[in-house]
C-alpha cells in the first residue's frame, strides 16, 4: 500500500508521516533523502552545479537503498550508510539546485518507485500525489490556515533560538506557499482524488488518528474483494 501526503510547509505533514511509521510499521519513503544522495555524490566527484550531464549521469547511475527496520531510517548509498553524511551543510548547500534539475527529478522519481515496490509506504512531499505516486492507493492533502502554520514555526524557532517575529516568520509562510505553488518543477498541488485533512484547529494525535483510519478504511476495503 502506498499513501501519499502533499501540503504546504508547516501542515505538520512529516510529523503525521512519523507517526504512522511508528504506529503501523509503514516504511517512510523520505524523497529528500535521494536527492540529497545525488547532491554528495555531486561534491564528491568535485562537480560544479552548471555541470548537468554529468551529475545526470550520476542519478542515473547510483543505487540508493533505505532501511527501515531499526530505531531510525538508515540510507545506503552505494551500500555506504550515508544517514548523517546527506544532512551535512555542504549538501544541504546545494541540494535544491540539483533536485532542480528536471532529468535527475525524472531519474529520482524512478528510484523512489523502485524503493516503494512491494512494500507498505508513506511518503510526504509537495507532489507525491500528483508526480510521483499517482496511481497511490491513499492520497491525503494535509492542510492549515497561514496563521496557525506560521505559530507552528514560531514557536519552533523559539526552541531552537532563531530571532525572528511571529509577522516575519508569516510573512516567509506566504512567500514559500506561493514559491512551493509557482515552481517549474515539483510545484505543490493537490491532487483531484485527494482527501483534504485541515488541521487547523486539530492536535497531532488527532491528525494522525484521521489518516490512519482512512488507512484502516482501505484496507477493510481491500479485504473485501
Amino acid at each position: 500500500m502506498i499513501v501519499a501526503i502533499d501540503g504546504p510547509a508547516g501542515s505538520g505533514k512529516g510529523t503525521i508521516t512519523k507517526n504512522v511509521e511508528r504506529k503501523l510499521g509503514f516504511l517512510n519513503l523520505d524523497t529528500g533523502a535521494t536527492y540529497r544522495c545525488v547532491a554528495l555524490e555531486t561534491l564528491r566527484n568535485n562537480l560544479r552545479l552548471d555541470q548537468e550531464t554529468e551529475i545526470i549521469k550520476i542519478a542515473k547511475n547510483i543505487k540508493i537503498e533505505i532501511d527501515n527496520k531499526r530505531d531510525k531510517d538508515i540510507i545506503y548509498l552505494n551500500g555506504e550508510d550515508v544517514s548523517t553524511k546527506i544532512r551535512e551543510k555542504e549538501v544541504t548547500a546545494i541540494v535544491s539546485q540539483v533536485s532542480s534539475i528536471i532529468s535527475v527529478r525524472e531519474e529520482m522519481v524512478k528510484v523512489q518507485r523502485n524503493l516503494a515496490k512491494g512494500k507498505n509506504v508513506i511518503v510526504e512531499g509537495r507532489d507525491i500525489g500528483t508526480v510521483v505516486f499517482p496511481n497511490a492507493d491513499l492520497k491525503i492533502y494535509l492542510d492549515a490556515s497561514e496563521e496557525i502554520r506560521a505559530q507552528r514555526r514560531y514557536k519552533e524557532n523559539q526552541e531552537k533560538g532563531i530571532d525572528m517575529t511571529y509577522e516575519e516568520v508569516l510573512e516567509n509562510v506566504r512567500m514559500r506557499d506561493y514559491n512551493d505553488m509557482h515552481k517549474k518543477v515539483g510545484a505543490l498541488k493537490k491532487a483531484e482524488d485527494a482527501i483534504i485533512i485541515d488541521s487547523t484547529n486539530l492536535t497531532i494525535e488527532e491528525v494522525t488518528d484521521k489518516v490512519i483510519e482512512e488507512i484502516e478504511k482501505l484496507k477493510t476495503d481491500y479485504n473485501s474483494f
